[in-house]
């Protein structure tokens, strides 16, 4: 990313850990410093250099050689000042994506200590046959989160990877298995055996009923510590984890593991009242104080409906509570149909992490982590968010007519559908004014034909994030999806920036696809591709937000 000078960004707040240690985490009053070095612009005469933004989603997988590192399902562990991203591997082909097959054989690590900046950690856990003895085949670490716990019989602390896979040993279906380490970033050791088998949670309604766990410890007002795990897909269930983190707590002293709909009569307990749509993919959450103390009720975010929105419900007791469902949070994204959360604290802000397939040749079964930030009414309440392009650094850019400064490009106002035939999105109307003001706003990125070129910028919707603006062959310029990542797709999806046709100190958007041939507003008021003749029409200001 090329900036015409060095940027560094501040965020100034109180900073605590997340919940993944036991004891309330120490404070951290130091701001993030985010520093981006970057080089002057260089570019030919009569071209223009167009400010890029400074971070954008998705958070990792991007390698800026063409070579995509998929990975959805993401989970977060906070650790100190250190931020450790998991994600299942997506490596489907095109073949199997086709086939709606999905093939993560392992679970991958990043690391950050400013939300920016990452750092490839690699594999931390492979999902094999060779590797875990249980499972039925080498391509499911399917949903995963990691949490660190003081293991008194090691005398240290230890990190367990709660994860899914198919279970041979379980009549074929879906187990929660669980593996530990000494390092957040692995090797991770499955304990050899299911934590939870798909066969102990019935009455099941299918064979995948027991997947996605998520982990929450804490200690109680009595200071007794509690280690939960909730997980489900259609069925939402949720137990309590014995000190040892590797197996079930016996909750009514009868000697055995069961599953029942309230804790006085079984261990594994399957309330989900209150909960609408559930779907998949919960993630336990509880807010914390300036001190970071846990305070008031306890979220379940989780993957409500098909195409998956993203919705919480709460909850004042995790076992024996009930649960008061909240609202919808987050639209099925533009790009991929399942979705999945992951909420944390980190030095004063609280965060949503969710995936979708918006990296070139993304879909739902080749997915991306992205980061938002995520806010709270006064009464707790969550509020409604969109995907973001642009991430939680640096702002997005508005594009008016060079005369117009009112005259802003804009996408139609539309809501991504729930049909699976709906996608890839490849026609979506762009134009002055067509949608709300929310649907104005633009990432600007360097050109996906040639990112070493600096005149070269490709434009993506800040709020239908994977949609670039596209150059078609019928000479309209929509919104689309890059799809199958191929190189005539990078080129219809860059534009060089040159000076304003109109003899401003705008910019004008060449077409590097249809060399000769420049974005233009139609007397329809809709982008298109002209020769330029119109150069009102077809120069522009670009203002940052």
């Amino acid at each position: 990313m090329k900036k015409g000078f060095g940027a560094i960004l501040f965020m100034s707040a109180l900073a605590f850990g997340a919940f993944a240690c036991n004891e309330a985490p120490a404070i951290d009053n130091s701001p993030i410093n985010v520093e981006i070095t970057t080089e002057a612009p260089e570019v030919k005469d009569g071209e223009v250099y167009v400010e890029r933004n400074l971070g954008n989603n998705p958070m990792v997988g991007d390698s800026l050689t063409g070579e995509y590192v998929y990975g959805g399902d993401p989970s977060i562990l906070v650790d100190g000042d250190t931020v450790y991203l998991y994600t299942g591997h997506d490596v489907s082909t095109d073949a199997q994506v086709k086939a709606a097959v999905y093939n993560i054989p392992e679970y991958l690590c990043y690391s950050s200590k400013d939300l920016v900046n990452w750092t490839a950690e690699g594999s931390v856990f492979t999902v094999s046959r060779a590797n875990v003895s249980w499972v039925k085949d080498s391509t499911s670490a399917w949903a995963a989160q990691a949490t660190k716990h003081y293991s008194k019989a090691e005398g240290k602390d230890l990190y367990y990877i709660y994860y899914c896979s198919w279970d041979r040993t379980s009549a074929g279906k879906q187990s929660i298995g669980v593996a530990v380490s000494e390092s957040p970033t692995g090797p991770f050791v499955d304990i050899g055996q299911p934590l939870v088998k798909g066969v102990e949670t019935s009455p099941e309604t299918s064979a995948w009923n027991d997947i996605d766990p998520t982990v929450w410890i804490e200690k109680d007002e009595k200071g007794v510590e509690h280690r939960y795990l909730a997980w489900g897909n259609g069925k939402m269930y949720i137990c309590e984890l014995n000190e040892d983190m590797i197996s079930v707590k016996d909750l009514n002293g009868d000697g055995k593991i069961t599953c029942g709909a309230k804790g006085e009569s079984a261990d594994i307990i399957n309330n989900q009242d209150g909960i609408k749509s559930f779907t998949e993919a919960p993630w336990l959450y509880r807010r914390q104080d300036e001190k970071g103390n846990y305070y008031g009720d306890y979220y379940m975010f989780y993957a409500y409906g098909w195409r998956e929105s993203m919705a919480y419900a709460t909850t004042d007791d995790l076992l024996n509570g009930d649960w008061k469902f909240g609202s919808i949070i987050m639209a099925p994204t533009a790009t991929s149909n399942t979705n999945h959360p992951a909420v944390f604290d980190f030095r004063g802000e609280t965060y949503f992490v969710y995936h979708n397939g918006s990296l070139p040749g993304g879909n739902g079964f080749r997915r991306s982590a992205c980061i938002r930030k995520l806010e709270f009414n006064e009464d707790g309440s969550v509020v409604f968010m969109t995907e973001s392009a642009n991430g939680i650094y640096g702002s997005a850019f508005s594009i008016a007519l060079a005369g117009d400064e009112a005259a802003k490009l804009s996408h139609v106002t539309y809501v991504n559908s729930n049909n699976d035939a709906a996608y890839p999105y490849k026609d979506i109307k762009v134009g002055i004014n067509k949608g709300k003001e929310s649907e104005g706003h633009w990432v600007i990125v360097d050109g996906k034909a040639d990112r070493s070129n600096d005149a070269y910028v490709s434009i993506q919707s800040e709020d239908k994030q994977g949609l670039y603006l596209t150059a078609g062959e019928d000479g309209n310029v929509r919104l689309a999806q890059d799809a199958d990542a191929s190189e005539e797709t990078a080129l219809k999806q860059t534009f060089r920036t040159v000076k304003a046709l109109d003899g401003g100190d705008g910019v004008s958007f060449e077409s590097v696809s249809q060399p000769g041939k420049y974005i233009t507003v139609d007397a329809d008021n809709l982008l298109c591709l002209t020769d330029g003749k119109d150069a009102a029409k077809a120069s522009f200001k670009v203002t940052e937000d």
